[in-house]
């Protein structure tokens, strides 16, 4: 990820954000906000990194 960038801060004004469970995210607010936000909502688990599970494919 991108660690307190202040060039990404001034760029993104929104940010849509690709969760896990195919969930969509819309945030309003600079990147710095959103972190915060992320780990308030989702505590520890928000800066843990975790694999990615995919439904198996069927004929």
């Amino acid at each position: 990820m991108f660690k307190n960038s202040p060039t990404v801060d001034r760029i993104a004004t929104h940010i849509l954000a690709f969760e896990g469970e195919s969930k969509v995210t819309f945030f309003d607010g600079n990147f710095s906000e959103y972190e915060e936000w992320r780990k308030q909502t989702f505590g520890d688990a928000a800066t843990r990194p975790h694999r990615i599970t995919y439904r198996k494919l069927t004929r």
